[in-house]
């Protein structure tokens, strides 16, 4: 199976933009966000911190997926939402699903 290459008389500039943590923005500086990440109670929540303190040291997003087993979209969405709303944005929030098992307060047979 061959391709062939014509050529149309087009020239098309092409530009890569490297996604990047504006922490400036916010006041902060790369080592604010590891130290978010690690004073963060919930895995999540300091995985995404982590993950943004890599880029902010030159790894792209790509990169920091591959790394820690997630897709490039959702870190990519992470450092969107960090840039739109602040360090808040990657706190993780439980918004749905089963909720989580409760331990009833004395057992069934004390009723």
């Amino acid at each position: 199976m061959g391709y062939e290459v014509v050529e149309l008389g087009i020239s098309v500039a092409v530009a890569f933009v490297m996604l990047r943590v504006d922490y400036e923005q916010w006041g902060q500086r790369p080592d604010d966000l590891r130290a978010l990440a690690v004073s963060s109670s919930h895995e999540r929540t300091r995985e995404r911190f982590l993950a943004l303190y890599e880029m902010s040291s030159g790894t792209s997003a790509t990169g920091v997926a591959e790394r820690i087993g997630r897709h490039p979209q959702s870190v990519m969405q992470w450092v969107h939402a960090y840039n739109d709303g602040g360090p808040g944005a990657l706190v993780y929030r439980r918004t749905g699903g089963r909720p989580p098992f409760a331990r009833r307060s004395r057992p069934r047979s004390a009723a």
